[in-house]
């Protein structure tokens, strides 16, 4: 083998091996900020003024689902709250077998920040065209809420203010609503209004910062 041809090879090598550290190290890059860059519930979730001031971008998606459906955007946060409590990945308790002692998958197939079953969700994607929807997006799943709400105003005629009957709905179907299955569940009764009493004390507190969540990013570097 010829020198040149020798350093050919080694040259070759050398920057094979720079392109194979190269797509290493993207790959890591890239897992580490999917991991990182989840996103968090916000800080204090009592608040809805405090929320939507920690996440701006939330609060721009709950006034355009407002908008679109015509739903009070205290009514689904007060919902999503009791269902994720604002996280993204939530999931449903495991179900067990054996006695509760071998977990057998979850109690259904809710997932997400609104907790939106599997096949809802697939009704929603495909009677609002959202094929590309995902249960972890803030902004889809509080598109959903209002697409489920106003549904169940048409459907139940259960005002789109009414966070109790709202998700009564919401938990039971709008089959099981009129079935008025809830009935023979007093838990389910109480959580319902613990959901309307959060509604009331969002809506309260989003009177007074609203003026000020409305303000675009310009007029804010002014205030």
């Amino acid at each position: 083998m010829s020198r040149n041809v020798y350093l050919h090879l080694k040259s070759s090598r050398i920057k094979l091996g720079r392109f194979k550290l190269g797509r290493i190290l993207l790959l890591a890059a890239s897992i580490f900020c999917l991991s990182s860059c989840t996103t968090t519930p916000p800080k204090n979730i009592s608040n809805i003024c405090e929320i939507f001031f920690e996440k701006r971008d939330w609060f721009d998606a709950a006034d355009d689902m407002t908008e679109k459906w015509g739903v009070p955007m205290h009514v689904p946060m007060a919902m999503m709250y009791q269902e994720s409590s604002f996280r993204a990945d939530a999931l449903p308790p495991k179900d067990y077998v054996f006695f509760g002692l071998i977990p057998w998958g979850r109690v259904s197939s809710a997932y997400g920040y609104s907790q939106a079953k599997t096949p809802t969700w697939a009704d929603y994607t495909r009677e609002t065209g959202n094929g590309w929807a995902s249960r972890e997006d803030f902004d889809d799943a509080m598109d959903f809420m209002g697409w489920f709400i106003s549904k169940t105003n048409k459907i139940n005629r259960v005002s789109k203010w009414d966070a109790e009957l709202q998700y009564l709905n919401y938990h039971e179907g709008w089959g099981g609503y009129k079935r008025k299955s809830y009935r023979k569940k007093r838990w389910l009764q109480k959580v319902a209004k613990t959901v309307k009493a959060r509604s009331l004390r969002y809506a309260t507190q989003l009177k007074g910062c609203r003026k000020e969540l409305e303000k675009g990013w310009f007029m804010r570097l002014f205030t």
